[in-house]
C-alpha cells in the first residue's frame, strides 16, 4: 500500500517536468528554430511577447545561444541571440526550438 501511494506520489510530483520543451529544461546553449512553416519564419522580438516589435525573421535551421527563459503569459519565451551574429539579440518563443 505504502509503495502505490508513493509511486502516485511520485508520478503527479514528477509528471509536470516530463511536460517541459527542451528550452525551458535546459536553457542554455545553442538551439536551432525547427517547426516553423515553409512560407513563415520564427519572428525575434525586443521583448518576451507579441506586443514587443519584431526585429527580425528566422528561417528553420536558423541557429540560436539560448541566455535564458522566462515565461509571459501562456508562452515561454527565451532570450537568444544569433551564433553567426551575437550582436542581434532578442526574444523568441522556446516552442520553436530544438536542442542541437
Amino acid at each position: 500500500m505504502r509503495k502505490t501511494i508513493f509511486s502516485t506520489c511520485a508520478a503527479l510530483a514528477l509528471g509536470p517536468l516530463s511536460a517541459v520543451s527542451p528550452a525551458q529544461a535546459e536553457p542554455r546553449g545553442y538551439y536551432e528554430v525547427s517547426g516553423v512553416e515553409a512560407d513563415d519564419m520564427l519572428k525575434m522580438r525586443a521583448g518576451p511577447g507579441v506586443g514587443y516589435r519584431v526585429i527580425v525573421g528566422l528561417p528553420n535551421g536558423t541557429v540560436l545561444w539560448v541566455q535564458s527563459c522566462e515565461r509571459a503569459g501562456s508562452t515561454s519565451w527565451c532570450k537568444v541571440s544569433l551564433k553567426q551574429a551575437r550582436a542581434l539579440k532578442g526574444y523568441v518563443s522556446s516552442a520553436y526550438l530544438r536542442k542541437m
